[in-house]
C-alpha cells in the first residue's frame, strides 16, 4: 500500500459500533484492502475486485 496517497478506510456496515466485529475496507488502486479496525497497524488482506466479489458472495451464502 502506498505512503503517497492516504488510504480512506471505512467501517463495514455489518460491524458492531461497540468495539466488536470491526472490519474496515478501503479501495487501493484496483484492489480492496480489509483490516481489523481494532488493530489498524496489523495485517491487511488485499483482494482484487473479482476476488472481493467472490468473497462477498461466499460470505452471504455461508460457504
Amino acid at each position: 500500500m502506498s505512503d503517497k496517497q492516504p488510504i480512506r478506510w471505512r467501517k463495514s456496515s455489518h460491524s458492531d459500533h461497540q468495539g466488536g466485529d470491526c472490519v474496515e475496507v478501503a479501495e487501493v488502486a484496483a484492489a480492496i484492502a480489509v483490516r481489523d479496525s481494532r488493530d489498524p497497524n496489523g495485517p491487511k488482506l488485499i483482494l482484487g475486485a473479482d476476488d472481493w466479489r467472490v468473497l462477498g458472495r461466499r460470505i452471504k451464502d455461508g460457504n
